[in-house]
C-alpha cells in the first residue's frame, strides 16, 4: 500500500476520514515490535479506517547525559516498514511543529507514579513523555492509540492520564515482541556488541525464571485447592498414597514468605550471576509491582502484577517486564 509522509498537523487534519483512526506513536528506528503495533492498529481501524504512525524523537524525554543525539534517525526505512505493516500515514513533524516557540512552559506532570522505578532513574522522563503524548493525541485526533507493553510503566501512566484528564481516546496495550533468543525488541539493541548482547540476555532470563517460579507456585496452589488438607481427608487419601502429596502441596501453597518473595528471589539469582559476567550487567532495579500505581506488592497480594527489570550493559540501558497474576489460596482458579 502507498504510505503518505506528512510533516504538519494541518496536512493531517485536511485528510478525509471515514472510519476509525488508529495511531501508533514512535521515536523512529522501527523494528518488528513496532510492526506488530501497526498490524494490530490496522486490524482495529478496519478496512475503512486509517492508521497513522508518528515518528518524533522527543527531546523532553531525554535527561542530561542521555542519548538524544545518538538516537537513530532512519525515516526512509521507517516509512517502508510502516507501509509494509499497514500504515496509511507516517506523521513526522519537526520539533517546532510539536513545540512552537520552544519547550513548553506548561507540561503534564506524571505525579507519584512517575517518580518510581523509571522515574527515579530518569528524573523528568515521564513528564516529558506524557507531555508529548498529550500533544500528539491532540495533533493526530485518534479514536484509538496503541502502545507496547514492554514499556509497562509508560503504558500505565498514559492510561492514567487519559482517564484522569478525560481524553476521548481508547488506549490499547500490545504484548512485548521478543527476538528468538528472548531479548525484548528495542531500538537500543543495535548498540550492543556480541559480548554485551550475551550479557543482556540476563534481563529476559531473570524474568522467565521469576515467571517459571510463579507458574510452579500457582500449580501447587491449584493442587492444594483440589485436595483439602484436613486430617480426615489426608487419612482417607493415605490408602492410595496421596496424603504426602496433598500435605506438600498445601504446605508450599500456604508458605510464608509467599509467592512474590520467591518470584523476586528466582529473578535476582539470574541477575546476580550476570553481574559477574564480562562485560557485567549493572542492575538498576528489579521490581514486582501493582500495575495500578507501580508500588511493590506484598506476599499476601492477589491480582495482576508486573515483574520489571532495568539494567545497563556497557553504555546501553535496557528495560523489560512480564505480567503475572497471583491467586488467593483456596480461591477458584
Amino acid at each position: 500500500m502507498t504510505t503518505t509522509l506528512l510533516r504538519t498537523a494541518g496536512e493531517l487534519h485536511a485528510r478525509a476520514r471515514a472510519g476509525r483512526r488508529a495511531v501508533v506513536m514512535t521515536m523512529g528506528a522501527l523494528h518488528e515490535g513496532h510492526a506488530t503495533l501497526i498490524r494490530t492498529a490496522r486490524t482495529l481501524a478496519g478496512p475503512d479506517g486509517e492508521v497513522v504512525v508518528t515518528v518524533f524523537v522527543n527531546p523532553l524525554q531525554f535527561g542530561q547525559g542521555e542519548d538524544l543525539d545518538r538516537y537513530p534517525r532512519t525515516l526512509d526505512a521507517d516509512i517502508e516498514l510502516a507501509g509494509q505493516s499497514g500504515a496509511d500515514v507516517v506523521f513526522a513533524p519537526a520539533v517546532d511543529e510539536v513545540y512552537p516557540g520552544g519547550e513548553p512552559q506548561v507540561r503534564i506532570t506524571a505525579g507519584p507514579m512517575g517518580e518510581r522505578l523509571e522515574g527515579s532513574s530518569r528524573p523528568g522522563h515521564f513528564d516529558g513523555m506524557l507531555t508529548v503524548v498529550a500533544k500528539l493525541l491532540h495533533l493526530t485526533r485518534p479514536d484509538v492509540a496503541l502502545y507496547g507493553q514492554k514499556d509497562a510503566q509508560q503504558l500505565a501512566l498514559i492510561r492514567r492520564m487519559v482517564r484522569d484528564l478525560n481524553f476521548g481516546v481508547e488506549i490499547v496495550g500490545v504484548p512485548t515482541v521478543r527476538e528468538e533468543d528472548g531479548l525484548a525488541l528495542s531500538s537500543r539493541n543495535r548498540y550492543l556488541s556480541a559480548a554485551e548482547r550475551r550479557t543482556a540476555l540476563a534481563l529476559s532470563g531473570a524474568l522467565f525464571a521469576g515467571q517459571d517460579r510463579h507458574a510452579a507456585q500457582e500449580a501447587l496452589r491449584a493442587r492444594a485447592r483440589e485436595v483439602p488438607a484436613t486430617r480426615a481427608r489426608a487419612e482417607a487419601l493415605s490408602a492410595i498414597g496421596e496424603s504426602r502429596a496433598a500435605a506438600d502441596a498445601h504446605a508450599v501453597a500456604t508458605a510464608v514468605p509467599g509467592g512474590p518473595s520467591a518470584v523476586r528471589a528466582a529473578a535476582r539469582q539470574v541477575l546476580d550471576e550476570a553481574a559477574r559476567l564480562e562485560p557485567p550487567l549493572a542492575l538498576d532495579y528489579l521490581a514486582l509491582v501493582d500495575p495500578s500505581d507501580f508500588t511493590e506488592i506484598e506476599d499476601d497480594f492477589t491480582g495482576d502484577a508486573v515483574l520489571a527489570v532495568a539494567a545497563r550493559v556497557g553504555a546501553t540501558r535496557l528495560i523489560d517486564n512480564v505480567p503475572l497474576t497471583f491467586t488467593r489460596f483456596g480461591a477458584a482458579s
